[in-house]
């Protein structure tokens, strides 16, 4: 018998394909910004699919928030090195 539910990369992969006129209408930087997140989705696939969501995009959402929270936390660490580096105080 054949697999009757697909998986959640299957699923996400689907999502994202339906994304595509959204994508198409997108300018320049736009477009690079969206792909980075769809990409975002894909690298955290595994815990998108332990997180058992009903729709897949909850998931595809807390993965891209994820990434960005991750690079602000990186930006900060930089701002606060360089802050140090100039002895400026908060």
């Amino acid at each position: 018998m054949g697999r009757t539910v697909p998986s959640y990369r299957q699923a996400m992969g689907s999502e994202i394909a339906s994304w595509e006129p959204f994508r198409r209408a997108l300018r320049g930087k736009e477009v690079e910004a969206f792909d980075r997140m769809m990409e975002a989705c894909r690298a955290y696939a595994s815990a998108g699919s332990a997180s058992t969501r009903p729709f897949i995009s909850e998931s595809m959402f807390m993965c891209i928030l994820l990434k960005q929270e991750l690079e602000l936390m990186e930006m900060r660490e930089v701002l606060d090195d360089i802050k140090r580096q100039l002895n400026i105080k908060r």
